[in-house]
């Protein structure tokens, strides 16, 4: 059988080789009707080069997340389950894809209209994207001045807001649980959390950090040890709030009479305790919704030169039974 080229479907579509070469490789100048005739001809007779650039599905946004991300794991499929959602109602499709290596990267890129990244810090990565040319959207954090759009949470309001919830609970010592790991969201709610202890009389906070060898349990007693007498934790993810329960518990506190504890995501573990997790929302599908929105207006006006958008979804604070009136003493 001799091999299919461009000047096959060319004679067998009535079109210029140079028309064919565009509706193939998803380039303006032809229609999308003449881009689906080109397509579904080449597709009829068996037209495939394997060095040939994946044809772009102008209705294809593809969603790019990090191959090992496993604190964010519940957080990607709620933004996934946005991407969905707003997809099928402006008439997108989502294809999702976990950098891994750059030439499977490169490959899925191109097969897209536009991208939404989120959470890729690699730079190899990040550069591969955003040379693409192709509408782009990260969540994540941004080099300064970045121009690009960009949609995420509000990580440094939820730490003013916790601070601000314990302390008009009566809390006047509060320890921020910072974790094993310095990433930068948490570091963000610490910041918060001391922008509102430097405007509020009377409060202090600890940031509670440990590694190697240490333990939570260490971090705490050695607060103790210093004469801090805590009865507020604000912790920087849901899954710490865990460890938190269960260092406070086997000290014999009780939760909430003696301290309280609030998280940080709304994932599965914080209604899976006893007393059930306070905790700040990610409206993690919101994120995605507005990804797409965004993408949407870009592609909808390739020839409008919007400028990129910060654009920042807030957190609820979700109350439950894990956080009370302070006590008088302990």
């Amino acid at each position: 059988m001799s091999k299919i080229t461009l000047r096959i479907i060319a004679e067998a579509t009535g079109l210029s080789k140079f028309a064919v070469s565009r509706a193939l490789t998803g380039k303006v100048g032809v229609s999308e009707e003449t881009r689906a005739r080109v397509i579904a001809v080449a597709e009829r007779l068996g037209y495939a080069r394997p060095d040939q650039p994946p044809v772009v599905q102008t209705s294809t946004i593809g969603a790019v997340f990090a191959s090992e991300d496993p604190v964010n794991g519940e957080m990607n499929i709620q933004i996934q389950n946005g991407l969905q959602s707003e997809a099928a109602r402006l008439g997108y499709t989502i294809h999702a894809h976990w950098a891994s290596d750059a030439r499977s990267l490169a490959r899925f890129v191109e097969g897209c209209a536009g991208i939404f990244s989120v959470n890729i810090q690699d730079k190899a990565a990040l550069a591969q994207i955003l040379a693409s040319g192709k509408p782009v959207v990260r969540a994540g954090w941004l080099e300064p001045l970045e121009q690009v759009d960009h949609v995420g949470g509000t990580d440094r309001e939820a730490g003013v807001a916790a601070g601000r919830y314990l302390f008009d609970l009566g809390h006047r010592e509060i320890v921020f649980v910072h974790g094993d790991i310095d990433l930068r969201g948490r570091r963000e709610r610490w910041h918060g959390l001391q922008e509102f202890a430097a405007s509020t009389r009377g409060l202090t906070c600890y940031d509670l950090t440990w590694g190697g060898d240490k333990s939570f349990s260490d971090g705490l007693d050695q607060i103790l040890a210093a004469g801090g007498r805590p009865t507020g934790f604000f912790c920087g993810h849901d899954g710490m709030a865990i460890t938190a329960y269960t260092d406070i518990l086997a000290r014999g506190w009780r939760i909430p009479r003696d301290v309280s504890v609030v998280g940080f995501g709304d994932f599965s573990a914080a209604t899976q305790v006893s007393p059930q997790l306070t905790t700040m929302k990610i409206r993690a599908s919101e994120i995605g919704r507005n990804a797409l929105r965004r993408l949407d207006a870009r592609l909808r006006n390739p020839d409008v030169e919007f400028a990129p958008l910060r654009m920042f979804v807030p957190n609820i604070l979700i109350e439950r039974g894990s956080a009370g009136p302070a006590p008088q003493q302990r």
